[in-house]
């Protein structure tokens, strides 16, 4: 299942080329992944209050069209993979056209915040959204 996050490109995130940034994607992805946990009811701060972190791992993006200033833009989270300390979402950020300005697959991993080692979501954090849907 997908989740949706919506966002307007504000004008200190566009470079001198009148577009924004690449490095600013970036930033739209963690919006829209953040806002996906609070979509799916994971507590992501009692996660960290009980010692934990999700660090994201590798991005692997593609930059397809430009946005630029007050564009409205949706950010689109699905669950890939999901395992016992790691996993992967897809994402994609549109405009209001449908087209597509970035494409992108995020792996993340659960790490202890006192060892700095991967480590298992403690179960009573994980949550349906977290795992992709069944075909």
């Amino acid at each position: 299942m997908s989740y949706f996050s919506d966002l307007v490109v504000r004008s200190y995130e566009c470079d001198s080329y009148g577009h924004v940034n690449n490095a600013v994607y970036l930033n739209y992805l963690e919006y829209g992944r953040m806002e996906y946990l609070h979509q799916i009811g994971f507590d992501y701060k009692g996660l960290v209050e009980a010692g934990y972190f999700l660090y994201v791992t590798h991005i692997d993006i593609y930059y397809k069209e430009s946005a630029v200033l007050d564009d409205k833009l949706t950010i689109e989270v699905y669950p890939v993979k999901f395992g016992a300390v790691s996993g992967m979402f897809h994402q994609v950020i549109r405009k209001e056209d449908s087209s597509i300005c970035a494409e992108a697959d995020v792996t993340w991993a659960s790490v202890n915040s006192s060892t700095k080692r991967p480590s298992r979501i403690p179960t009573e954090f994980i949550v349906d959204g977290l795992k992709p849907q069944e075909k």
